[in-house]
């Protein structure tokens, strides 16, 4: 049996706005999305059990201590700004940075007021914080520490279900949704137990900060499939010639697929990925989970069906790893219970 993870204070979380194509619009990731998730879960039989706190420690392995203490207190010092401030911690600047990617983080922002260290931090207008936010990031990356512990401890297999998502978030940065990078923080962990881990992600979205935090790492293979980037979130990473870097070159592999790829791409490039993870000889994997992939997302850019993420719990099965599926996107709320259902029945396969 399967277990899984998750905390109701990830609920809390409720972000109002977001920035697209130069408009303010309504936030995308809902609380609303895990109760489509629980519901999968539950159609399955599948109980959910309550992650316990884990502590700072799992976190601080992966981000850097002066992020971690800003997202904790970004709220409180938001106000302390001007009575018409508005409804959420947001920025308005952001600094220049010619980041070199073997760098696994920034140095600290030299500004020491609030809104100079927003730009720095929050890397795009996606990233909201409110009063309950510190509390709903937490308890995501804890959720993915419990599921990293369960596969430590001898379960084959775990879901954590984490909202918010984290593949985006880098070791010094919030962007996409993403704050705390939970599937990055698992494989850390799980690195500890296994000594070499693969993550497969299967996001619409290049996981970036994922790529980031591991990319001259020799024990973490970071293999991602997702939409093109070169006109697609987020944009500056996930390009194909992206490979590794130092002790890590060569473990990392980015499978970019065409606007508007079904099905076959997808197979396609998970069995590259799969090749890639036996070369690697990983011990455990961690699966990137976003359903994002769907046509029917309304951020998405490919077509598959809700059913042809059966394909991709197959791909996982056939791996034959002790796995934690960590949860990412997914914002088309109606597809988000078929689509994990689907999943689940071909990781049973």
């Amino acid at each position: 049996m399967m277990r899984a993870f998750y905390h109701p204070d990830q609920a809390l979380h409720a972000p109002q706005q977001y920035m697209r194509f130069g408009r303010v619009v309504r936030a995308r990731d809902l609380p609303e999305r895990t109760e489509r998730l629980l519901q999968a879960l539950a159609g399955r039989g599948i109980p959910v059990e309550t992650p316990p706190p884990v502590g700072m420690d799992p976190i601080l392995a992966v981000h850097t201590a002066d992020y971690v203490e800003f997202l904790r207190t970004a709220w409180d010092q938001w106000q302390t700004l001007p009575e018409d401030r508005g409804p959420e911690v947001w920025p308005a600047t952001f600094p220049y940075w010619s980041g070199r990617p073997e760098r696994r983080a920034r140095p600290a922002p030299r500004p020491t007021g609030l809104l100079g260290r927003l730009g720095w931090y929050l890397g795009d207008m996606s990233v909201p914080l409110d009063a309950h936010s510190w509390t709903s990031i937490r308890q995501s990356a804890e959720t993915a520490v419990a599921g990293a512990e369960a596969v430590a401890d001898g379960a084959g297999l775990a879901y954590a279900l984490c909202r918010p998502s984290g593949h985006h978030a880098r070791a010094d940065r919030a962007s996409g949704f993403c704050y705390l990078n939970n599937s990055a923080i698992a494989a850390a962990r799980l690195a500890l137990r296994f000594g070499r881990v693969a993550v497969l992600d299967v996001d619409a979205h290049h996981g970036d900060g994922t790529q980031q935090i591991f990319y001259d790492r020799p024990d973490v293979l970071t293999a991602s499939i997702h939409a093109d980037p070169a006109d697609y979130y987020p944009f500056y990473t996930g390009y194909a010639d992206e490979a590794g870097a130092g002790a890590g070159a060569g473990a990392n592999l980015n499978l970019p697929l065409p606007h508007g790829s079904g099905t076959g791409a997808m197979q396609a490039a998970l069995q590259l990925a799969a090749e890639a993870i036996r070369k690697f000889d990983a011990r455990a994997l961690v699966v990137a989970l976003g359903f994002d992939a769907h046509r029917a997302d309304p951020i998405g850019v490919l077509a598959l069906d809700s059913g042809d993420f059966a394909a991709i719990g197959e791909a996982v099965s056939r791996l034959d790893l002790p796995t934690l599926i960590v949860q990412e996107g997914g914002y088309g709320i109606d597809v988000l219970d078929p689509s994990l259902t689907a999943f689940l029945q071909g990781l049973g396969g």
